[in-house]
């Protein structure tokens, strides 16, 4: 019998409340497995440095961090753990980018940023990497169950909330999010081989 995706969601948040109040490390670990590959993922995907395997690395060590640190501030009532997470890891992410746009260039050497040209027109790699990218999204979104596609079609190009497509499908809330993010695993599997 297949966990429901609240249940799993909820089992996050009681780990984190479990974190907050005990110091439970063995809770700590379960979050890190399973958030840690996420983190790392989603800032490799945003790519473009010749260090993305560190600064992956050095988000997810500063996110699980931060996570630890401030459990204790968790609220499980005023949303879900991997919300809380996935908000401190934006928020360590925009750190990290204003972070390394203060630091002065001690290297004189030829810098990237010297030979690249950032105007969209110019760029043919640019342009073969997306439509590269594009097809295996759409390779990716046709090897979904219809239920799932057509939710990740409402949210991510109609650009509509989870509580819009509740509202639009009649479906609970719930459901919505559970098809969302087995479509994104999905998707991700996919997408990363």
């Amino acid at each position: 019998m297949k966990v429901s995706q609240q249940t799993r969601s909820d089992e996050w948040s009681t780990l984190l409340v479990r974190v907050g109040k005990e110091r439970d490390r063995a809770a700590f670990e379960q979050l890190f497995a399973h958030f840690a590959p996420l983190i790392k993922g989603f800032q490799l995907s945003r790519g473009g440095q010749s260090t993305a395997v560190e600064a992956a690395d050095e988000l997810v060590q500063e996110v699980m961090f931060r996570v630890w640190r401030k459990s204790a501030n968790f609220d499980p009532a005023k949303a879900s753990a991997s919300t809380w997470i996935y908000t401190i890891m934006r928020n360590c992410r925009i750190d990290a980018l204003r972070k390394d746009q203060r630091q002065p260039e001690t290297d004189h050497g030829l810098n990237v940023d010297d030979i690249w040209d950032d105007s969209q027109d110019e760029q043919p790699l640019l342009f073969l990497q997306q439509a590269r990218n594009q097809q295996s999204v759409r390779t990716g979104l046709a090897s979904l169950p219809p239920e799932q596609s057509h939710i990740i079609e409402k949210a991510y190009v109609e650009g509509k909330s989870h509580s819009e497509i509740s509202e639009e499908l009649g479906l609970p809330l719930g459901t919505v999010k559970s098809r969302v993010r087995l479509a994104l695993k999905k998707l991700q599997s996919t997408l990363v081989r």
